[in-house]
This record gives C-alpha cells, sequence and structure tokens, in this order.
C-alpha cells in the first residue's frame, strides 16, 4: 500500500469511526441521514480504488479525459446503487429519498474532497476550498438527491421503471461530466455556479415535500 492509499483510509477510518457510533444514539430522519452520509463516504472509497485502476487502464492516465468520459460513469453508478436499493427494498417515500440521495453525495464528496487535499497540499489555498466545498460538494449532493427524487416516481409506475432508471442515471453522468468539464478548464472558478443553481430547485422541493407531509400527518391526526 502507498503513502497516499494509506492517507486515503486513515481518513476514512477517521471519518467512519465517531459516524458509525453515532448511528446508535440517532433515530429517525437524523439516523437515516447520517447512515447515507457513510454509505456515500464508503461508496467513495470503493470507487477510488475502481478508478485508480481505470485510469491507467482505460485513459492511459489522461486525467482530463478520464474525468470527463469514465469518472463520472463510475461515480453514477456507484452512487445510484444505494438510492435504487432503498426505493426498492425499503421505501419509495419522495422525501426520504431525496434526504438519502443529497445525503449520500454529501457523503461522497466529504471523503473526495479529502483525498484530492492530501494530493495537492501544496497547491490549496481557501479560493480551491470554495470551489471544492460548493462545487463538488453540492454537484455530487444535487445529482443523488435528484436521482432519488425521479426513483419516488418510476418506482410507482413500473412499465417505465427500467427506462426512467437508466434516463435518470444518463442524467446524473451528464451532469457529472459538465461539471468535471469547467473545473478543469481555465474557468475553473465558474464550476460553483451549476451547482449552486441546481441546489436552489431541491431546497424548494424539499420544502415543499415536507410541509406536504406535515399537512397529511395533521389531516391524519384529526380525522
Amino acid at each position: 500500500m502507498d503513502e497516499m492509499t494509506n492517507m486515503t483510509y486513515v481518513l476514512y477510518i477517521c471519518h467512519l469511526v465517531p459516524t458509525l457510533l453515532s448511528l446508535l444514539i440517532l433515530r429517525g430522519r437524523s439516523r437515516l441521514v447520517i447512515g447515507y452520509i457513510l454509505i456515500g463516504t464508503s461508496v467513495c472509497l470503493f470507487i477510488s480504488e475502481i478508478n485508480g485502476i481505470l485510469l491507467n487502464a482505460i485513459a492511459s492516465g489522461d486525467m482530463k479525459y478520464f474525468a470527463t468520459t469514465v469518472s463520472p460513469v463510475t461515480e453514477e453508478i456507484a452512487k445510484m446503487l444505494p438510492i435504487l436499493f432503498y426505493g426498492i427494498y425499503i421505501s419509495d417515500d419522495r422525501e426520504k429519498l431525496v434526504m438519502a440521495g443529497f445525503s449520500v453525495g454529501l457523503g461522497f464528496a466529504i471523503l473526495e474532497n479529502m483525498i484530492v487535499f492530501t494530493q495537492n497540499m501544496q497547491a490549496v489555498n481557501i479560493p480551491w476550498a470554495l470551489v471544492r466545498g460548493f462545487g463538488a460538494g453540492l454537484m455530487h449532493g444535487v445529482s443523488t438527491a435528484s436521482i432519488g427524487l425521479g426513483i419516488s416516481f418510476v418506482k410507482k409506475r413500473k412499465k417505465f421503471f427500467v427506462n426512467g432508471t437508466l434516463a435518470l442515471l444518463f442524467m446524473s453522468i451528464t451532469y457529472h461530466a459538465i461539471y468535471n468539464a469547467i473545473v478543469i478548464s481555465d474557468y475553473k472558478y465558474f464550476g460553483i455556479i451549476l451547482p449552486l443553481i441546481s441546489y436552489v430547485p431541491v431546497i424548494f422541493l424539499n420544502r415543499k415535500y415536507s410541509e406536504e407531509r406535515k399537512a397529511a400527518e395533521s389531516e391524519a391526526a384529526a380525522s
């Protein structure tokens, strides 16, 4: 195990242990969010190993090519699987799927940002941190939250489930690839704009679904 790989596992364990222990105390939606953040972090660790192999096998070490054509595919497939499992086997509740989706993306971004930081410690600065925080953090969260939202619809429409799920995956891959293309260009600081703009609908939709749920619960209690 080389020094960089060792550092990645150190960072993962430092995040894993307290997060895992917190699940013994948390309940309800808090447990869902923290649990899926942990799943997202674990997915990031797994896919970083896969991407390391594919970088040399497919892209011949060309990071620009890899970031725009390969990693969006591998990462979005890996992030989608836990949300798909949740939607099929646990619950197709729209609000919960959006929360779980955003949490997976957030957990993925947390470890990814730490890995990128350790690889570029001499070159990082505050603007870099802002781009990675607002950019990569929101990009990963929004892409998986959108998948969660979409699954809540296609799960109830069995005829469109397979096609709808593939469409959601292709959408998230395209979104991810566009973001990567921006941040590796000369206009990398504009990489913040796309995730911020796409984050706004997530806020409003989540608030809307939360209000609808509270109204339904109040109606049920009154009856």
